[in-house]
């Protein structure tokens, strides 16, 4: 979306805006764009195998109550976002949510 871009990724909206740009690929060629997509994936990937010894230790009922608190720090901090760093935290503590949800 146009306004989030400007906030969050002016080069990327610049980018996006310029005309004779046909490409997809070229316009949405930003590191920091990678980094917020990836971030997600990769949280949930590396907490699913602390979490499987969460369930172990702690029981099912708890380890999806921790991915309930996951889930409402990073929605809270996406919310709230002013930057990038908040922005890209706020992704992490949802695949936290996402790898203790997962197990």
């Amino acid at each position: 979306m146009p306004p989030f871009l400007e906030k969050f990724f002016p080069k990327v909206f610049r980018q996006t805006a310029e005309e004779g740009s046909e490409s997809n690929y070229c316009k949405y060629d930003n590191q920091g764009l990678q980094l917020f997509t990836s971030s997600l994936y990769l949280a949930g990937l590396t907490v699913t195998f602390f979490a499987s010894y969460t369930t172990r230790v702690l029981g099912r009922r708890l380890t999806m109550l921790i991915a309930g608190f996951f889930f409402i720090a990073g929605v809270t901090f996406n919310a709230a976002a002013q930057n990038l760093l908040m922005l890209i935290f706020g992704r992490i503590l949802l695949g936290c949510g996402i790898g203790f949800a997962n197990q």
